[in-house]
């Protein structure tokens, strides 16, 4: 059970297929629009059933649990060589130390 005034994840469908542009791709027109929202949940719930949720910003919106506290897994990929002298460069041609 997850308790009311937790972090958790949302799902929400925008539109069902039926309801999408005729001019996208074929693939794409097969499945619905989704949306993931964050906020803290409004009553306790459990993954898989609907919610509400009150987002960072004071928005409410409701959908169905994916994540109980989500993390962040984004990052800006691996190393690139060919960018690490890019500051060091700019700032000998604005003349900047």
């Amino acid at each position: 059970m997850i308790k009311k005034g937790t972090y958790i994840e949302v799902e929400e469908i925008v539109l069902y297929p039926n309801e999408r542009a005729s001019h996208l791709p074929e693939d794409t027109k097969a499945v619905p629009l989704k949306v993931w929202r964050r906020g803290f949940c409004q009553n306790d719930c459990k993954v898989g059933e609907e919610a509400e949720i009150i987002t960072v910003t004071g928005r409410s919106a409701k959908g169905i649990v994916t994540l109980e506290k989500p993390k962040y897994t984004h990052d800006f990929g691996e190393y690139v060589e060919e960018i690490e002298n890019i500051g060091k460069q700019a700032r000998d041609i604005l003349g900047v130390i």
